[in-house]
Formats: C-alpha cells, sequence, structure tokens
C-alpha cells in the first residue's frame, strides 16, 4: 500500500505524541481506501489505558475505543484505515509486541520520538500470516 497523509494531520500526530512523552502515545488513522492506496483523512488520539508503570514501552486502547470510532468513521462514509503510536526513544520500527496485537489489514504509522521530540515516522503493514511487518511507502503532502 501506498500511504498519503496531509503535513496538518502528521503535524496533529507528532503534537499528540511528544504531550505522552516519555510514555507511549496513539490512536486511529481514518481515511479512505482506493486500490494500492489509502489517504488518510482524519487522526483520532486514544487514551493509553495499558497499566501506567508499562506505558513507556507499551500502549493499550478499550475495545470500547475500538467500536466507537469505527461507528463513528463508518456513519461519516470514512473507514478506519490503520492505527499510529509512538516509540519514545526507539526506532520507529514494530516490535515483537507491535506484531503480536496488530492486524493484517491495517495501516500502522510509528514515530519515533526522542527526547520528547519527534524524530521521524514510517508506515508498516502486517503480513496476512503475521509473521512481519513489511514497510509501506509514506508520502506527507
Amino acid at each position: 500500500m501506498n500511504i498519503i497523509i496531509r503535513r496538518d494531520l502528521q503535524a496533529a500526530i507528532f503534537r499528540h505524541l511528544e504531550a505522552a512523552y516519555p510514555n507511549e502515545g496513539g490512536g486511529f488513522l481514518l481515511g479512505r481506501q482506493d486500490g494500492d492506496t489509502v489517504e488518510i483523512v482524519e487522526v483520532t488520539a486514544v487514551a493509553n489505558v495499558f497499566a501506567p508503570e508499562e506505558q513507556h514501552h507499551r500502549y493499550a486502547m478499550t475495545p470500547a475505543d475500538w467500536a466507537r470510532l469505527e461507528d463513528e468513521a463508518d456513519a461519516r462514509g470514512l473507514a478506519l484505515v490503520g492505527y499510529y503510536h509512538s516509540h519514545p526513544d526507539s526506532p520507529a520500527v514494530p516490535s515483537a509486541f507491535d506484531r503480536d496485537h496488530a492486524l493484517p489489514h491495517f495501516s500502522y504509522l510509528i514515530a519515533e520520538v526522542t527526547n520528547g521530540q519527534q524524530a521521524g515516522m514510517r508506515a508498516w503493514r502486517l503480513r496476512p500470516d503475521r509473521t512481519q511487518f513489511d514497510e509501506e511507502p509514506l508520502t506527507v503532502a
């Protein structure tokens, strides 16, 4: 997949994740898929509900958050196309934990946040057999 995100949406993600530092932050990507292109048209931050002492390297949301965002997207003619989260002081590369909790049909944006400042973003998709992530082209328009 080719992932397209507007610069203002990427900036909103970075602001959210910098504010969450030194913990992980995350949220949903809403948009449209047309063939091999996913266009992200909205981002929604979601609170990290992982145990507070683990939030520096783990992120989780509730099933209710997932269901609510999926319903909201559907009601507006959008789709839940993926998920974003940060890796504080770590590379924007999926971890084994990420692989164990990801779904193959979503795009995942991972942002590296170093010393409280954004340090890059990469896009990933889990293979259908769940063995590994493949990097996706990310265009910031």
